[in-house]
Protein backbone atom coordinates (compact mmCIF):
# COMPACT_ATOMS: atom_id res chain seq x y z
CA UNK A 1 0.00 0.00 0.00
CA UNK A 2 2.47 2.60 0.71
CA UNK A 3 4.76 1.80 -2.43
CA UNK A 4 1.13 2.63 -4.53
CA UNK A 5 0.69 5.58 -2.54
CA UNK A 6 4.11 6.61 -3.66
CA UNK A 7 3.40 5.82 -7.33
CA UNK A 8 0.41 7.88 -6.83
CA UNK A 9 2.29 10.86 -5.26
CA UNK A 10 3.24 13.19 -7.85
CA UNK A 11 4.95 15.33 -4.97
CA UNK A 12 6.96 12.25 -3.41
CA UNK A 13 8.06 11.42 -7.23
CA UNK A 14 9.66 14.36 -7.80
CA UNK A 15 11.40 14.52 -4.66
CA UNK A 16 12.54 11.20 -5.10
CA UNK A 17 13.70 12.09 -8.55
CA UNK A 18 15.54 14.81 -7.29
CA UNK A 19 17.42 13.13 -4.57
CA UNK A 20 18.25 10.03 -6.63
CA UNK A 21 19.68 11.89 -9.66
CA UNK A 22 21.73 14.29 -7.23
CA UNK A 23 23.46 11.22 -5.64
CA UNK A 24 24.01 9.47 -8.73
CA UNK A 25 25.17 12.42 -10.74
CA UNK A 26 27.00 14.39 -7.87
CA UNK A 27 28.03 12.33 -4.90
CA UNK A 28 28.93 8.85 -6.60
CA UNK A 29 31.96 9.87 -4.79
CA UNK A 30 30.61 11.06 -1.80
CA UNK A 31 33.61 10.20 0.48
CA UNK A 32 35.79 12.57 -1.32
CA UNK A 33 33.47 15.64 0.00
CA UNK A 34 36.07 17.63 2.67
CA UNK A 35 34.01 20.31 3.70
CA UNK A 36 30.81 21.99 3.29
CA UNK A 37 31.87 24.12 0.44
CA UNK A 38 32.38 21.40 -1.59
CA UNK A 39 29.05 19.94 -1.01
CA UNK A 40 27.38 23.51 -1.96
CA UNK A 41 29.58 23.10 -5.11
CA UNK A 42 28.04 19.83 -5.71
CA UNK A 43 24.63 21.30 -5.24
CA UNK A 44 25.39 23.88 -7.77
CA UNK A 45 26.53 21.58 -10.54
CA UNK A 46 23.93 19.09 -10.14
CA UNK A 47 21.23 22.56 -10.21
CA UNK A 48 22.43 22.82 -13.65
CA UNK A 49 21.91 19.69 -14.63
CA UNK A 50 18.70 19.20 -13.22
CA UNK A 51 17.62 22.80 -14.91
CA UNK A 52 18.43 21.82 -18.02
CA UNK A 53 16.21 18.16 -17.51
CA UNK A 54 12.74 20.82 -16.31
CA UNK A 55 13.33 23.37 -19.43
CA UNK A 56 13.24 20.54 -21.55
CA UNK A 57 10.50 18.76 -19.80
CA UNK A 58 8.24 22.09 -19.27
CA UNK A 59 9.15 24.03 -22.14
CA UNK A 60 10.39 21.74 -25.03
CA UNK A 61 8.89 18.66 -24.55
CA UNK A 62 5.68 19.68 -25.59
CA UNK A 63 6.49 20.12 -28.94
CA UNK A 64 6.64 16.36 -29.43
CA UNK A 65 3.91 15.37 -26.64
CA UNK A 66 1.22 17.95 -27.34
CA UNK A 67 2.02 19.28 -31.31
CA UNK A 68 3.60 16.05 -32.29
CA UNK A 69 6.64 17.41 -33.75
CA UNK A 70 9.21 15.83 -33.50
CA UNK A 71 11.97 17.30 -35.88
CA UNK A 72 11.61 20.33 -34.18
CA UNK A 73 11.54 18.86 -30.42
CA UNK A 74 15.43 17.49 -31.65
CA UNK A 75 16.39 20.56 -32.51
CA UNK A 76 15.77 22.11 -29.62
CA UNK A 77 16.99 19.65 -27.13
CA UNK A 78 20.15 19.85 -29.61
CA UNK A 79 20.20 23.05 -29.14
CA UNK A 80 19.63 23.08 -25.22
CA UNK A 81 22.22 20.86 -24.65
CA UNK A 82 25.05 23.17 -26.84
CA UNK A 83 23.61 25.89 -24.33
CA UNK A 84 23.63 24.18 -21.09
CA UNK A 85 27.20 22.34 -21.77
CA UNK A 86 29.11 25.89 -22.70
CA UNK A 87 27.01 27.20 -19.10
CA UNK A 88 28.24 24.32 -17.49
CA UNK A 89 32.03 24.24 -19.04
CA UNK A 90 32.41 27.99 -18.08
CA UNK A 91 30.96 27.49 -14.30
CA UNK A 92 33.09 23.99 -13.67
CA UNK A 93 36.71 25.21 -15.28
CA UNK A 94 36.07 28.51 -13.37
CA UNK A 95 34.56 28.14 -10.30
CA UNK A 96 33.73 24.45 -9.34
CA UNK A 97 36.82 22.28 -10.24
CA UNK A 98 39.01 24.47 -8.45
CA UNK A 99 40.04 22.59 -4.63
CA UNK A 100 36.53 20.40 -5.14
CA UNK A 101 35.93 16.87 -5.14
CA UNK A 102 33.93 16.87 -8.47
CA UNK A 103 37.42 17.68 -10.53
CA UNK A 104 39.30 14.01 -11.24
CA UNK A 105 41.06 14.46 -14.53
CA UNK A 106 42.38 16.98 -17.45
CA UNK A 107 39.18 15.46 -19.64
CA UNK A 108 36.22 16.74 -17.59
CA UNK A 109 37.68 20.35 -19.00
CA UNK A 110 36.11 19.36 -22.63
CA UNK A 111 32.63 20.71 -23.54
CA UNK A 112 32.22 17.17 -24.76
CA UNK A 113 32.28 15.82 -21.28
CA UNK A 114 29.99 18.55 -20.26
CA UNK A 115 27.62 17.39 -23.38
CA UNK A 116 27.16 13.94 -22.31
CA UNK A 117 26.94 14.70 -18.51
CA UNK A 118 23.73 16.73 -19.87
CA UNK A 119 22.59 14.30 -22.20
CA UNK A 120 23.05 10.75 -19.02
CA UNK A 121 20.93 13.30 -16.64
CA UNK A 122 18.37 14.46 -19.24
CA UNK A 123 17.32 11.09 -20.29
CA UNK A 124 17.78 9.61 -16.53
CA UNK A 125 15.54 12.57 -14.96
CA UNK A 126 13.06 12.66 -18.27
CA UNK A 127 12.73 9.54 -18.42
CA UNK A 128 11.81 8.33 -14.96
CA UNK A 129 9.27 11.35 -14.93
CA UNK A 130 7.46 10.73 -18.04
CA UNK A 131 7.34 6.81 -16.64
CA UNK A 132 6.00 7.98 -13.35
CA UNK A 133 3.18 10.38 -15.36
CA UNK A 134 2.21 7.90 -17.64
CA UNK A 135 1.29 5.29 -15.15
CA UNK A 136 -0.94 8.37 -13.58
CA UNK A 137 -2.61 9.49 -16.71
CA UNK A 138 -3.44 5.53 -17.52
CA UNK A 139 -4.38 4.95 -13.65
CA UNK A 140 -6.50 8.23 -14.03
CA UNK A 141 -8.06 7.06 -17.38
CA UNK A 142 -9.01 3.76 -16.25
CA UNK A 143 -10.81 5.45 -13.08
CA UNK A 144 -12.17 7.89 -15.49
CA UNK A 145 -13.94 4.76 -17.91
CA UNK A 146 -14.76 2.91 -14.49
CA UNK A 147 -16.71 6.15 -12.90
CA UNK A 148 -18.24 6.92 -16.44
CA UNK A 149 -19.73 3.32 -16.56
CA UNK A 150 -20.91 3.51 -13.39
CA UNK A 151 -22.62 6.50 -13.98
CA UNK A 152 -24.39 5.68 -16.85
CA UNK A 153 -25.89 2.58 -15.52
CA UNK A 154 -27.06 4.49 -12.63
CA UNK A 155 -28.80 7.24 -15.31
CA UNK A 156 -30.38 3.94 -17.27
CA UNK A 157 -31.89 2.62 -13.96
CA UNK A 158 -33.30 6.45 -13.11
CA UNK A 159 -34.31 7.17 -16.39
CA UNK A 160 -38.22 6.56 -15.47
CA UNK A 161 -37.57 6.62 -11.55
CA UNK A 162 -41.26 6.22 -10.47
CA UNK A 163 -40.90 9.03 -7.87
CA UNK A 164 -40.14 11.65 -10.35
CA UNK A 165 -42.50 10.71 -12.49
CA UNK A 166 -44.84 10.91 -9.62
CA UNK A 167 -44.10 14.32 -9.05
CA UNK A 168 -43.69 15.43 -12.31
CA UNK A 169 -47.46 14.83 -12.94
CA UNK A 170 -48.66 16.07 -10.32
CA UNK A 171 -47.37 18.93 -10.90
CA UNK A 172 -48.73 19.16 -14.55
CA UNK A 173 -52.38 17.68 -13.43
CA UNK A 174 -52.15 20.79 -10.81
CA UNK A 175 -51.62 23.23 -13.41
CA UNK A 176 -54.02 21.94 -15.73
CA UNK A 177 -56.77 22.58 -13.28
CA UNK A 178 -55.49 26.38 -12.61
CA UNK A 179 -54.38 26.98 -15.97
CA UNK A 180 -54.82 25.09 -18.66
CA UNK A 181 -53.45 26.95 -21.24
CA UNK A 182 -49.82 26.63 -19.44
CA UNK A 183 -49.56 22.44 -19.67
CA UNK A 184 -48.14 22.62 -23.09
CA UNK A 185 -45.52 24.41 -22.26
CA UNK A 186 -45.13 21.89 -19.13
CA UNK A 187 -45.35 18.85 -21.08
CA UNK A 188 -42.49 20.41 -23.32
CA UNK A 189 -39.97 21.19 -20.65
CA UNK A 190 -40.93 17.21 -18.83
CA UNK A 191 -40.53 15.72 -22.80
CA UNK A 192 -36.88 17.96 -22.80
CA UNK A 193 -35.88 16.43 -19.92
CA UNK A 194 -36.56 12.93 -19.95
CA UNK A 195 -35.05 13.17 -23.79
CA UNK A 196 -31.51 14.74 -22.96
CA UNK A 197 -31.30 11.43 -20.12
CA UNK A 198 -32.35 9.15 -22.64
CA UNK A 199 -30.22 10.52 -25.26
CA UNK A 200 -27.16 12.06 -23.38
CA UNK A 201 -26.58 9.98 -20.17
CA UNK A 202 -24.52 7.37 -22.39
CA UNK A 203 -22.11 9.88 -23.76
CA UNK A 204 -18.77 11.41 -22.31
CA UNK A 205 -19.26 14.83 -23.32
CA UNK A 206 -21.87 17.16 -24.21
CA UNK A 207 -22.45 20.64 -25.64
CA UNK A 208 -22.60 23.18 -23.01
CA UNK A 209 -26.12 24.97 -25.16
CA UNK A 210 -27.58 21.12 -23.82
CA UNK A 211 -26.62 21.42 -20.95
CA UNK A 212 -27.69 24.74 -19.74
CA UNK A 213 -31.40 23.94 -21.81
CA UNK A 214 -31.40 20.89 -19.71
CA UNK A 215 -30.60 22.89 -16.89
CA UNK A 216 -33.30 25.64 -18.22
CA UNK A 217 -36.32 22.67 -18.28
CA UNK A 218 -35.64 21.59 -14.93
CA UNK A 219 -35.32 25.03 -13.20
CA UNK A 220 -38.33 26.33 -15.28
CA UNK A 221 -40.53 23.31 -13.92
CA UNK A 222 -39.27 24.02 -10.25
CA UNK A 223 -40.53 27.44 -10.58
CA UNK A 224 -44.34 25.94 -11.75
CA UNK A 225 -43.94 23.72 -8.56
CA UNK A 226 -43.19 26.46 -6.12
CA UNK A 227 -42.19 29.81 -7.52
CA UNK A 228 -45.69 30.71 -6.09
CA UNK A 229 -44.04 31.01 -2.65
CA UNK A 230 -40.56 31.04 -3.36
CA UNK A 231 -38.39 33.75 -4.81
CA UNK A 232 -36.78 32.11 -7.95
CA UNK A 233 -34.03 34.32 -9.76
CA UNK A 234 -32.04 32.31 -12.88
CA UNK A 235 -29.96 33.85 -15.30
CA UNK A 236 -27.36 32.32 -17.65
CA UNK A 237 -24.36 33.91 -20.11
CA UNK A 238 -22.34 31.65 -22.57
CA UNK A 239 -21.17 32.46 -26.15
CA UNK A 240 -22.99 30.44 -28.48
CA UNK A 241 -20.52 29.84 -31.43
CA UNK A 242 -18.08 28.65 -28.91
CA UNK A 243 -18.36 24.58 -28.89
CA UNK A 244 -17.98 24.10 -25.55
CA UNK A 245 -18.32 20.48 -23.88
CA UNK A 246 -19.05 19.24 -20.43
CA UNK A 247 -19.47 15.90 -19.07
CA UNK A 248 -23.27 15.65 -19.00
CA UNK A 249 -25.61 15.49 -15.86
CA UNK A 250 -22.70 17.27 -13.95
CA UNK A 251 -24.10 20.86 -12.57
CA UNK A 252 -27.89 18.89 -11.78
CA UNK A 253 -26.80 17.74 -8.47
CA UNK A 254 -26.15 21.22 -7.05
CA UNK A 255 -29.56 22.48 -8.67
CA UNK A 256 -31.25 20.10 -7.16
CA UNK A 257 -29.55 20.59 -4.03
CA UNK A 258 -30.93 24.23 -4.19
CA UNK A 259 -34.56 23.16 -4.26
CA UNK A 260 -34.61 20.37 -2.01
CA UNK A 261 -33.50 22.20 0.42
CA UNK A 262 -34.06 25.64 0.05
CA UNK A 263 -37.96 25.49 -0.74
CA UNK A 264 -38.57 23.00 1.26
CA UNK A 265 -41.25 25.66 3.72
CA UNK A 266 -44.20 27.53 3.20
CA UNK A 267 -41.81 30.72 4.65
CA UNK A 268 -39.85 33.54 2.23
CA UNK A 269 -37.56 31.37 0.45
CA UNK A 270 -35.09 32.38 -2.14
CA UNK A 271 -32.78 30.45 -5.01
CA UNK A 272 -30.85 32.12 -6.81
CA UNK A 273 -28.79 30.26 -9.74
CA UNK A 274 -25.79 32.13 -11.91
CA UNK A 275 -24.15 30.87 -14.97
CA UNK A 276 -21.23 31.81 -17.09
CA UNK A 277 -19.38 30.99 -19.73
CA UNK A 278 -16.33 32.87 -20.62
CA UNK A 279 -12.25 32.41 -21.48
CA UNK A 280 -13.25 28.57 -21.59
CA UNK A 281 -14.03 28.22 -18.52
CA UNK A 282 -17.77 27.73 -16.74
CA UNK A 283 -18.67 29.43 -13.54
CA UNK A 284 -21.80 28.65 -11.50
CA UNK A 285 -23.00 30.06 -8.30
CA UNK A 286 -25.90 29.04 -6.68
CA UNK A 287 -27.26 30.35 -3.20
CA UNK A 288 -30.78 29.20 -1.17
CA UNK A 289 -32.21 30.41 1.62
CA UNK A 290 -32.28 28.33 4.80
CA UNK A 291 -35.36 28.42 6.69
CA UNK A 292 -35.63 28.48 10.18
CA UNK A 293 -39.04 26.25 10.23
CA UNK A 294 -38.30 23.69 7.27
CA UNK A 295 -39.66 20.06 6.63
CA UNK A 296 -37.18 17.31 7.83
CA UNK A 297 -35.77 16.21 4.32
CA UNK A 298 -34.02 13.34 3.65
CA UNK A 299 -30.81 13.59 2.60
CA UNK A 300 -28.08 10.62 2.16
CA UNK A 301 -25.65 13.39 0.21
CA UNK A 302 -24.47 10.17 -1.94
CA UNK A 303 -25.71 12.55 -5.35
CA UNK A 304 -23.20 15.19 -4.11
CA UNK A 305 -20.69 13.12 -3.08
CA UNK A 306 -20.62 11.30 -6.35
CA UNK A 307 -20.78 14.64 -8.09
CA UNK A 308 -17.07 15.88 -6.10
CA UNK A 309 -15.83 12.40 -7.53
CA UNK A 310 -16.85 13.10 -11.06
CA UNK A 311 -15.43 16.60 -10.89
CA UNK A 312 -11.83 15.02 -9.22
CA UNK A 313 -11.86 12.38 -11.87
CA UNK A 314 -12.82 14.29 -14.96
CA UNK A 315 -11.97 17.79 -14.30
CA UNK A 316 -8.65 16.86 -12.22
CA UNK A 317 -6.74 19.97 -11.42
CA UNK A 318 -9.16 21.83 -13.62
CA UNK A 319 -11.85 22.83 -11.36
CA UNK A 320 -12.47 24.94 -7.82
CA UNK A 321 -15.58 23.65 -6.01
CA UNK A 322 -16.27 26.22 -2.72
CA UNK A 323 -19.51 25.40 -0.34
CA UNK A 324 -20.20 27.71 1.87
CA UNK A 325 -22.95 26.75 4.70
CA UNK A 326 -24.25 29.30 6.95
CA UNK A 327 -27.15 29.71 9.33
CA UNK A 328 -29.62 31.46 6.94
CA UNK A 329 -28.01 30.67 2.93
CA UNK A 330 -26.08 27.94 1.42
CA UNK A 331 -23.93 28.57 -1.34
CA UNK A 332 -22.08 26.60 -4.06
CA UNK A 333 -19.08 28.28 -6.18
CA UNK A 334 -18.24 25.76 -9.12
CA UNK A 335 -15.55 26.84 -11.90
CA UNK A 336 -14.32 24.44 -14.43
CA UNK A 337 -12.14 24.33 -17.12
CA UNK A 338 -14.02 23.42 -20.25
CA UNK A 339 -12.85 21.61 -23.10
Amino acid sequence: MKFKYVLENKWLQEIFILVFSFVLFTLNDWILILSLKGFFFGLVYFFILYAHAQVNRFFILPFLLKEHRPVLYLILTVLALLVFSVILYEVSTEILYKNCFLYKSANQKTYHFQLGTLAGTLVCILGSIQILEHYREQKRKTNKTLLFNEIQLNALKGQLNPHFLFNTFNTLYGISLQYPERTPDMIMQVSQLMRYQVENSSKELVSIEDEIAFLSSYIQLEKERVGYRCDIQYSYDFDESQNYKIAPMLLITFIENAFKHGACTIENCHVNIKIEVKENRLFMNIVNSIPKKKKAVVSTKIGLKNTKERLGIIYAEKHKLEIIETEKSFSVNLEIELN
